[in-house]
């Protein structure tokens, strides 16, 4: 698949030219542009990173060392958030707009996503890198999905209270104890601050979820990511709230955190 992958990159071509035409042969150029390519993936560097590219709920997003690569396991986070979209609107008033910020969006793969499904909703996302909303930026614009709105802040710092009906993310959750059973490409090349949260793993959830629970309309829900290693504490985070749901992925690993902030509170 990696091979493949750099050979499309080298021809820039998609998958279906590939197999269409498997007697093209290189030019001197591209040999040159796939050994140089073979060489980056031989010391470790990411296809996606080399490519510059990295698939996400069917769009093509741009990658960089300054973001997140985007993986399948994150795509449960949008599923969870649709099903519970379709359910929140059909008890709604009709011209109420539903309202989503995706916090810590990297390349913004779960904005864009959510965009892409519910094109009536407010979406907005943060992250506290400059150099990735850049990224984000770029894809938003590339898939014409321009009704975004980004924030540089760290979390939902400085943003209202009570304004939001999903709060949803990705969050870095990899405890420091953890980081010898992290693929070695991914402690290598991918962005620190995205992947290792502290020693723990769950330093910056504790801070998200007292954060999601101002920043969100009573009833409202938080969804993030998670790793099965700090599920149950993720639970007892969670215990004051309603409807809190872990939710597995395909491989039986717990991966998605769901909870509802009582309707009663307004903070």
């Amino acid at each position: 698949m990696n091979a493949e992958l750099l050979i499309m990159f080298t021809l820039d071509c998609n998958r279906a030219y590939l197999y269409a035409h498997p007697e093209q042969e290189l030019t001197a150029n591209e040999t040159q542009r796939y050994d140089e390519a073979l060489a980056r993936r031989s010391t470790g560097v990411p296809v996606q990173y080399i490519t510059g590219h990295q698939e996400f709920w069917g769009l093509d997003l741009i990658v960089s060392p300054t973001v997140l690569i985007p993986r399948p396991e994150t795509e449960h986070v949008v599923e969870a958030v649709l099903e519970l979209a379709k359910a929140d609107v059909r008890g709604r008033p009709s011209p109420h707009k539903l309202r989503l910020i995706d916090v810590g969006t990297g390349s913004g793969a779960i904005a864009l996503a959510l965009a892409k499904e519910l094109p009536t909703a407010q979406i907005h996302a943060t992250d506290i890198s400059p150099e990735a909303l850049e990224v984000a930026r770029a894809n938003a614009a590339r898939h014409e999905l321009t009704s975004l709105e980004f924030y540089q802040t760290d979390l939902l710092d400085g943003l209202s209270p009570a304004s939001w009906d999903f709060v949803v993310s990705n969050p870095p959750y990899v405890g420091q104890s953890e980081e010898d059973a992290v693929q070695l490409e991914v402690r290598k090349f991918e962005p620190r601050q995205a992947v290792f949260a502290g020693p723990t793993g769950l330093e910056i959830i504790e801070r998200l979820i007292p954060q999601a629970r101002e920043a969100l309309h009573p009833g409202g829900w938080l969804v993030f990511e998670i790793s099965g290693t700090i599920a149950d504490r993720v639970r007892a985070l969670l215990s004051s709230w309603d409807e809190v749901t872990i939710k597995n992925d395909l491989q039986g690993i717990a991966r998605v955190a769901i909870a509802r902030k009582p309707p009663h509170l307004s903070s």
